[in-house]
């Protein structure tokens, strides 16, 4: 259940789970590796998709797992706190502070890696789920975030599947990264979004 007051503990978590969100894995790995700011190139994002364009796909896999592992390590904070569902908020948080970093004034991803990270340890037959169809979508479209924003719509009918209690953090991610792809989203139907470049390595 989620925990009902304002325990110290709880605060704690949710504030660690969002500092955690907000290191921004994809600019720090592109500077390592000397491939500049990547908020100067590409579509500006600090996420797996702009990394792939100016790095190749190894380092976008890189970036893609670091930003899974943000928002595993949260929720398993937040399921040590207080089970389950709150381990979910606190995957939650990171995703906020993936999506919104405090480090880069408030600029950050959208969400999605970050997103699968929560799948992934709170219920992997969703992650399954949701990954394939990722795959599917975007392999077959080309379009990284038509994949993506079906996912969104499946997330939440996963989470109430699992239990009512865990319908509504995965209902808070998914309208979270609905609304950071809503540019993605107004692209697709207008036929200007940009497709996939698959590059193993630039």
């Amino acid at each position: 259940m989620i925990p009902t007051g304002f325990n110290i503990i709880f605060i704690f978590a949710i504030l660690i789970s969002y500092l955690l969100g907000s290191i921004p894995m994809g600019l720090i790995l592109t500077k390592l590796m000397g491939k500049g700011d990547l908020r100067k190139v590409g579509s500006g994002n600090i996420g797996a998709t702009n990394v792939m364009r100016v790095g190749g796909l190894r380092m976008a896999a890189v970036t893609w797992i670091l930003d899974m592992l943000k928002a595993i390590v949260a929720v398993l904070i937040g399921g040590s706190v207080a089970g389950a569902v709150f381990g979910a908020w606190c995957g939650f948080a990171a995703i906020v502070g993936h999506c919104y970093p405090i480090w880069l004034k408030f600029h950050g991803g959208k969400g999605i890696s970050s997103l699968f990270g929560v799948l992934l340890i709170t219920n992997p037959l969703a992650f399954i789920i949701c990954g394939v169809e990722w795959l599917i979508v975007a392999l077959s479209s080309g379009y990284s975030s038509l994949g993506a924003v079906v996912a969104f719509c499946l997330m939440p009918i996963l989470g109430f599947v699992i239990s009512f209690q865990m319908g509504w953090p995965f209902l808070a991610i998914a309208l979270l990264c609905l609304w950071r792809h809503r540019e993605n989203i107004k692209r697709l139907f207008s036929g200007t979004e940009s497709k996939i470049e698959w590059k193993w390595k630039k």
